[in-house]
């Protein structure tokens, strides 16, 4: 009797308590996934030597990058640079023409980088003014080349940018977005800091379509600083995690619960190499 009721009370914990009461104790750390960082970041370095940059990048701490090869250089000599370096290549990134009008190509550049996601991160639209139309336009890309991508073994996932948040019946476009793609064959990547300057809630997204999310991109905002829907704003405007508005203990304590196995450091400001290593300390000594 004493043993059934110990059970119980066991299953009631589980039932009513926070997942993560179960899984994670005081002091653990909130960055439970591999270090990793997207090209974007680096993109006034390659220029400098392929080579070199990746050994900032290696030296840095990062062991997973997001992002293709960069011009002149083959995906399969890219893959081995990162690899003699101990950094993999998750996910690489597509323009939304290429992906709508031949997803096969999306599809085999991936897997010769050795990529299991393809994220877009732009969808054409007039400034500002994103619409139904652009919408539907891009689910049915999503929706078609994501099939295609998935036959191929790699997860396409679409990059929230900020534009999508217009109101659009009871909710937004990004809520029509979600609603009329098929999560067989899309998933979604947030931009945390793009989520945020288009007026949506990071840590309310992630719990409102949930295991849809796949993976971040982390990156903070200017406290302050003006936010719109143009999906558009300054490197001025990008600070180093922690600086900025964004909350980043909610946002790590949802995606753990979800179980985001990726996320990506991306700094657009002009002062990258001052910035990373104060993002990355601010990362570790976040603790539960």
């Amino acid at each position: 009797m004493k043993k059934n009721f110990t059970l119980l009370v066991l299953a009631l914990a589980w039932i009513f308590c926070p997942t993560e009461t179960f899984s994670q104790k005081k002091g653990d750390p909130m960055l439970q996934v591999p270090l990793g960082i997207a090209s974007y970041t680096f993109r006034n370095h390659w220029k400098n030597g392929v080579e070199p940059t990746l050994d900032i990048i290696q030296k840095l701490g990062f062991t997973e990058f997001e992002g293709g090869a960069p011009q002149g250089v083959s995906p399969e000599d890219f893959k081995k640079m990162l690899n003699d370096r101990g950094i993999s290549i998750p996910s690489t990134g597509t323009g939304f023409e290429l992906l709508e009008s031949d997803p096969q190509a999306v599809a085999d550049r991936a897997k010769a980088l050795g990529a299991s996601y393809v994220m877009c991160a732009w969808i054409p639209h007039k400034r500002g003014a994103f619409s139904k139309e652009d919408a539907d336009r891009a689910i049915k890309a999503f929706n078609e080349g994501g099939k295609v991508l998935k036959e191929n073994g790699i997860t396409f996932k679409y990059h929230v940018h900020g534009y999508e948040f217009q109101p659009y019946g009871d909710g937004t476009l990004f809520d029509y977005l979600v609603e009329n793609t098929d999560p067989r064959y899309v998933s979604l990547q947030m931009d945390v800091m793009w989520t945020h300057f288009g007026g949506g809630d990071p840590v309310a997204l992630l719990k409102k379509y949930g295991n849809r999310w796949v993976s971040l991109h982390l990156k903070d905002f200017r406290k302050g600083a003006p936010k719109d829907m143009s999906g558009l704003t300054g490197p001025e405007n990008d600070v180093a995690l922690g600086e900025g508005e964004l909350d980043f203990p909610g946002i790590l304590r949802e995606a753990n619960k979800i179980g985001i196995k990726h996320m990506f450091i991306e700094d657009e400001s002009d002062h990258e190499l001052e910035a990373l290593p104060k993002s990355i300390a601010y990362l570790k000594s976040l603790t539960y």
